[in-house]
């Protein structure tokens, strides 16, 4: 009886350990389904937008800021890229070698990265402690769909949902909202680890639909659009977009590619 006792403690102490070190440890920040937003990642900061969030870099943004957006009443989401490197930015030189793979198209001084590796894993946790540092109250990884890529090594959708399901996890862990960023092909699956998501160009890929997963738990579900025809509204397009758009509850906007604030359009 004595040794049953004892393992039955020692399975309840580890339970209690578990729940203390994972994501529900902490509450975080919930946006709901028609919370508003602006994205900007390079450019001159725009403050003045009156939204429920700002999704800005997690690096060129300064304390400062996020406590002055934080200040007018805004939630801050800060970006870092979660799948691959970037070789400005300042703790490039914490990446491996054998941690980069192929570089992403389109892209200068990217590289995708093996989400597999221990190294890389630390990287980003050590990224999320810099987002709570600087105040923010949620981030947007990107590139965190590398498995569907050429990325030099063998990702699978499974090493991406354990990939993904670790960012979410510490994140928490940490007292941070967390948008899931593209990954269409994993929505389902990724909602309940996620508390928003974040969507480039569905619209023009014929991809909304699968955002449901998200919007029907109540998540919100940020979209940005990048075509010519929307930004230009050619034959109503914009028009069209918007409203197919505000009947799915997505929260879009038409953006610069470049996300520099250059010109904005919103559907809502």
């Amino acid at each position: 009886m004595k040794r049953s006792f004892l393992r039955s403690m020692v399975v309840a102490l580890a339970a209690t350990a578990g729940l203390a070190s994972g994501a529900q440890a902490q509450s975080w920040w919930k946006p709901g389904l028609n919370t508003t937003w602006q994205w900007q990642l390079s450019g001159t900061l725009d403050t003045a937008y009156n939204v429920d969030v700002y999704d800005i870099d997690l690096f060129d943004t300064s304390p400062q800021t996020i406590a002055q957006l934080k200040g007018q009443g805004r939630k801050v989401v800060c970006y870092f890229s979660a799948g691959s490197s970037e070789n400005w930015r300042p703790d490039f030189g914490s990446f491996q070698s054998t941690d980069m793979g192929q570089a992403l198209d389109g892209w200068a001084g990217e590289r995708w990265l093996d989400t597999r590796s221990v190294n890389v894993r630390s990287i980003m946790l050590t990224r999320l402690d810099l987002a709570v540092s600087k105040g923010c109250d949620g981030v947007e990884p990107d590139n965190v769909d590398g498995y569907g890529n050429k990325t030099g090594f063998p990702l699978t959708a499974a090493t991406q949902l354990d990939y993904n399901k670790y960012l979410a996890n510490a994140a928490h862990a940490r007292g941070l909202a967390i948008a899931l960023k593209n990954d269409v092909d994993q929505l389902a699956a990724l909602e309940p680890w996620f508390d928003m998501a974040l969507n480039e160009q569905c619209n023009q890929y014929n991809e909304c639909g699968g955002y449901t997963a998200f919007t029907s738990k109540g998540k919100p579900v940020f979209n940005a659009e990048y075509a010519a025809k929307y930004k230009n509204n050619t034959n109503g397009a914009r028009d069209k977009l918007c409203k197919a758009m505000n009947a799915a509850r997505i929260r879009t906007l038409v953006l610069p590619l470049d996300l520099n604030d250059a010109y904005r359009y919103s559907c809502f």
